[in-house]
C-alpha cells in the first residue's frame, strides 16, 4: 500500500479536482488512508499526538465527510462527523483553526433537522458558544431553518435553499422539503377533492409541471391534463364509511330496544 503522504497527496488531487471532486478516486483513497490513520494512531488520536499529523488526519477526515455529502452518503458522513469531534473538542484549542469545520457542523445540524431530531439538534447546539450561533453563517442557517420549520414557514425553508453558505448544504434542504410536501399533500388531500395544477405545483414548491406529476404519481393522484386538476385519491372518504355504517347500526340496534323497554 502507498504511504499516507501519497496517497493523502491523491485524495487533495482528486478532492479539489475541476468542474469537479472525483468522488470515487475520493472514496477510494479515502478507505486506504483511514486504515492508514489506525495503524498510525492517528483517527482517534490520545495523548501527545504529533500536532502536524494531527492536523493532516483532520483534513482527512473532514474531505470524508464532503465527499459523504456530495456522494449523499449520510451514515457515511455521520460515521466522520463523529470522528472529526475528537480533534473539534480535545484538540480544538491546540490545532489551528480549520475553515471546514463550521461548515461541517452546520451540515450535521441540518442533517438533525431532516431526521427530525430536534431533541439532539438543541443540544448539539447548546454546546456552542453564543456568538457562534449567532455570527457564524454556517451555525445561523440551520438555527433559522428550525424556527421556520416551527413556524410553518415553509416558504421561507424553500427559499433558504438558495442562501445556503455551502453548496453541500442544499443536499438536506432538498430532503427537509420533500418531508414538507408530503406533510402539505396530506393535508391537501384531506382538505380538496381536486386542485388546478397551477396551484398544486405552488403549494407544493415544485418549479414545473413533470415534478408535480411524478410526485402525483408517488401519492396515488389522478392527473388530468385536459382539465389541468389534480384529482386526490378518495382513501380518506372510504375509510369514514366503516364508523358511519357501524354508527348507523349502532343507533338503529339502540332505538328497537328503547322501543322494546317502552
Amino acid at each position: 500500500m502507498p504511504d499516507l503522504k501519497t496517497l493523502y497527496e491523491g485524495l487533495q488531487r482528486a478532492f479539489y479536482s475541476k468542474p469537479a471532486s472525483d468522488l470515487k478516486t475520493c472514496v477510494a483513497l479515502l478507505a486506504q488512508l483511514k486504515i492508514g490513520l489506525i495503524e498510525a494512531g492517528l483517527l482517534l488520536p490520545q495523548g501527545n499526538a504529533n500536532f502536524g499529523d494531527l492536523v493532516v488526519a483532520r483534513d482527512i477526515l473532514e474531505i470524508g465527510a464532503l465527499t459523504s455529502i456530495r456522494s449523499r452518503d449520510v451514515p457515511s458522513f455521520d460515521r466522520y462527523f463523529s470522528q472529526l469531534q475528537t480533534f473539534y473538542t480535545d484538540y480544538g484549542s491546540n490545532l489551528p483553526p480549520s475553515k471546514r469545520e463550521f461548515p461541517i457542523r452546520g451540515l450535521n445540524l441540518i442533517r438533525l433537522l431532516t431526521q427530525n431530531r430536534i431533541a439532539d439538534f438543541h443540544t448539539t447546539l447548546e454546546s456552542l458558544p453564543a456568538d457562534i450561533i449567532a455570527d457564524n453563517p454556517f451555525i445561523r442557517h440551520p438555527v433559522n431553518l428550525e424556527r421556520w420549520l416551527m413556524e410553518g414557514s415553509y416558504s421561507k425553508v424553500w427559499n433558504a435553499r438558495e442562501e445556503t453558505p455551502a453548496e453541500e448544504y442544499k443536499f438536506f434542504i432538498d430532503s427537509l422539503m420533500g418531508t414538507i410536501r408530503n406533510e402539505i399533500a396530506t393535508c391537501e388531500e384531506a382538505a380538496y377533492e381536486s386542485l388546478p395544477l397551477r396551484d398544486a405545483i405552488t403549494l407544493l414548491f415544485f418549479t414545473n409541471q413533470s415534478d408535480l406529476i411524478n410526485f402525483a404519481q408517488q401519492r396515488g393522484w389522478q392527473i388530468d391534463i385536459t382539465a389541468g386538476l389534480v384529482k386526490f385519491s378518495q382513501k380518506g372518504e372510504e375509510q369514514m364509511e366503516i364508523p358511519k355504517q357501524k354508527l348507523i347500526a349502532a343507533s338503529l340496534l339502540y332505538a328497537r330496544e328503547l322501543e322494546q323497554i317502552v
